[in-house]
């Protein structure tokens, strides 16, 4: 395949790559891997792999390792490169730099010097999920990955329970079931939400429902591959304060303040932590 082997303008240039098939990288894409002077990439095995099924020779041009580890030595090196009135050509392991992937200290640090930096845009995991998702798109939050620990991840889902937003985020497949749970359970088991998995892969998956059907579903199962979960805004629940408190009240009269908390919340789809609270108050008043 022939490729547009002309001049480039000196600067830095990030391109986006594939996320799974490597058709999905854009012709321009690959007329700046054919043409850069200097090519950096997150990994460069894939961008080797990625260059040879497209036919584009490295020849003798330097292709060098950037990423979040090193970056602050290689920085320099890049940005040397630059002043001596070359062409770098950076892209991230899969997707579009920046995006959850490196790049953002050499793209400031190159901008803030004078050197041109620009972009061949392309393919982003977070953006073909939202396509997919059948949930709103008229404004969204990408929160890449949340926090490992559950007590974090926890406290993350609260700060944006009441965000009129889809919510989107990056997941590991071994923690996706662990995720669903926490969120089912601080954002509300009813509230819908939708995972991606290999998306633009030959195993592609998208998989919709509430938070507490998509918990239950992934809950000792066996999740591979990359994954994308969207969950859709707040919403004002349609459950009537008076019959909740009804509904409280029945229940505590049985149960412990724990127990009658998360029954209801279970049959209303309302976040538990909000009718715990609801719950103490009811059990104070009563005391009281």
């Amino acid at each position: 395949m022939n490729h547009n082997n002309v001049k480039l303008a000196a600067g830095l240039y990030f391109v986006a790559t594939p996320i799974g098939t490597a058709r999905d990288i854009t012709l321009r894409a690959l007329d700046i891997l054919a043409s850069a002077d200097v090519i950096a990439a997150e990994d460069t095995r894939s961008m080797r792999k990625l260059m040879d099924i497209h036919g584009i020779a490295l020849n003798d041009r330097p292709l060098l390792a950037y990423h979040d580890h090193n970056g602050g030595k290689m920085r320099p090196k890049l940005l040397d490169y630059l002043a001596q009135g070359l062409s770098v050509a950076y892209g991230s392991e899969a997707g579009t730099p920046l995006i959850a992937d490196p790049g953002y200290h050499l793209s400031k640090e190159a901008a803030e010097q004078g050197y041109l930096v620009t972009s061949a845009p392309g393919p982003s995991a977070f953006v073909t999920a939202l396509t997919l998702a059948g949930l709103p798109t008229d404004r969204f939050l990408f929160e890449g990955f949340l926090p490992n620990s559950k007590s974090q991840r926890r406290s993350k889902f609260q700060d944006l329970m009441d965000i009129q937003a889809t919510l989107i985020f990056y997941e590991s497949p071994k923690r996706l079931a662990a995720m669903l749970a926490d969120a089912a359970d601080v954002l509300g088991a009813s509230r819908q939400a939708v995972y991606c998995r290999e998306l633009t892969k030959k195993f592609e998956e998208v998989r919709r429902g509430t938070l507490g059907t998509l918990a239950q579903e992934t809950q000792g199962a066996t999740i591979k591959g990359e994954v994308v979960v969207l969950i859709d805004r707040a919403h004002e629940p349609n459950v009537n304060e008076l019959d909740l408190e009804t509904q409280l009240r029945n229940a505590l009269s049985t149960m412990s303040v724990r127990d009658a908390a998360e029954t209801v919340a279970q049959v209303t789809g309302l976040p538990k932590r909000q009718i715990y609270k609801m719950a103490l108050d009811i059990g104070s008043n009563t005391e009281g």
